[in-house]
């Protein structure tokens, strides 16, 4: 499902093209707000409750970059939201993963700037770096597996979600939208329902079956009767 064709089942379910609406902007002056805007609202809210609930392999990324001598600060991208793993690659090539800890942690461990050697943890220092310790004694390539969002089906277009599980981002929109009209408790109640189903699926999918394979773990089977 491609943004136009989810864009005009959420209208068609809710039979509701959300016309302009007049707000307040922060000069004091007015301003429409366009139902197509109302509606991109939605879709994006419904996006971030499925990234937030679900962990898919769309939302993983990875990114390659160094950490300098005497340096023990790490630069994140800028679209970072959560590290999964950060690993050191010495001069032979070898990886070594580096343990998470708090940034307290990291201070009293490693105290001394001076004292260097091959980064064995890091913790997040804050929204745009990680601290290493204990400082690096030469430049290291580091690799970083990280979370993030990915783009949005409104200016994408189409996405892996919408792709693959429009179910979910459907009702999940559906629920943003209704509950924005302020509409039936059971209308509600059955959009709820149906996006809970979709959810479970898609945690199946990302959570199951694409973290195991049939040589070590037992097909699911059925009994027949």
């Amino acid at each position: 499902m491609n943004y136009t064709t989810l864009f005009e089942t959420i209208k068609g379910y809710v039979e509701n093209d959300f016309p302009n609406t007049t707000w307040t902007t922060t000069t004091g002056t007015s301003a429409d707000f366009t139902g197509k805007e109302q509606l991109d609202t939605f879709i994006k809210q419904a996006e971030q409750r499925i990234y937030n609930g679900v962990q898919i392999l769309d939302l993983r990324k990875n990114v390659t970059g160094s950490v300098t001598t005497s340096n023990k600060y790490v630069t994140l991208p800028s679209d970072w939201l959560a590290t999964y793993s950060l690993a050191v690659v010495d001069g032979a090539g070898a990886y070594s993963y580096l343990l998470n800890k708090d940034v307290n942690f990291i201070r009293e461990a490693f105290p001394t700037p001076t004292d260097t050697g091959l980064p064995s943890h890091y913790a997040t220092f804050d929204k745009n770096s990680l601290i290493v310790g204990p400082t690096p004694d030469s430049t290291y390539t580091v690799e970083l597996h990280y979370f993030y969002y990915p783009e949005t089906i409104v200016t994408a277009t189409n996405t892996w979600l919408g792709d693959n599980f429009d179910s979910v981002l459907l009702y999940g929109a559906l629920l943003e939208a209704y509950t924005f009209m302020k509409g039936e408790q059971d209308v509600i109640a059955q959009y709820q329902k149906r996006y809970d189903e979709a959810l479970l699926q898609l945690k199946m999918q990302a959570e199951g079956k694409n973290r195991q394979d049939m040589y070590r773990t037992a097909q699911a089977r059925y009994p027949v009767r």
